[in-house]
This record gives structure tokens, C-alpha cells and sequence, in this order.
């Protein structure tokens, strides 16, 4: 399954680069993310792990071992099913 980055996690004046937000394909609901969560995700050697859902259209938050570069918004994502 893949995914894109579509952003990090932040707050008013922090970026935190160790969590990221990722669009899942053929993912539109918040009930079809919920699935995914203790899934693994790569991107390019860094790896990470879903923790949470991001709203309700089926975004999910991954949280990485590294943090990762802001270069790496719009990379795709591998997603072990």
C-alpha cells in the first residue's frame, strides 16, 4: 500500500519533523484509517509507525525513529499491510 506526505505535525510555532501526516491510497473515511493503526512505514531508509488518524477523510499521523528532512513532503511512502 502507499501513501504521500502531505505535511508534519505542528502547533502554533513548532514543527515537529518526527511526526508526519500521510494521504493513504483508496483511504477516504476516518473508519478505513483506524485499520491501519501499528502499521509499519518506510520512507527511503527511515522507518516509522502509524499512530494515530488526522481527521475524518482518512489521513493518518506516522510517527519516525529520525525526524525527516521538509524536502520529503510530497515523497511517497510505503505502508507494510
Amino acid at each position: 500500500m502507499k501513501g504521500i506526505i502531505v505535511g508534519f505535525r505542528r502547533s502554533k510555532t513548532r514543527i515537529y519533523y518526527d511526526y508526519a501526516i500521510i494521504k493513504v491510497e483508496n483511504v477516504n473515511s476516518k473508519e478505513e484509517a483506524r485499520k491501519l493503526i501499528g502499521k509499519k512505514v518506510k520512507v527511503g531508509d527511515n522507518l516509522g509507525v502509524i499512530v494515530n488518524v488526522h481527521g475524518n477523510k482518512g489521513k493518518v499521523r506516522a510517527k519516525f525513529k529520525r525526524g525527516l528532512h521538509p524536502e520529503s513532503i510530497g515523497k511517497e511512502v510505503e505502508i507494510n499491510v
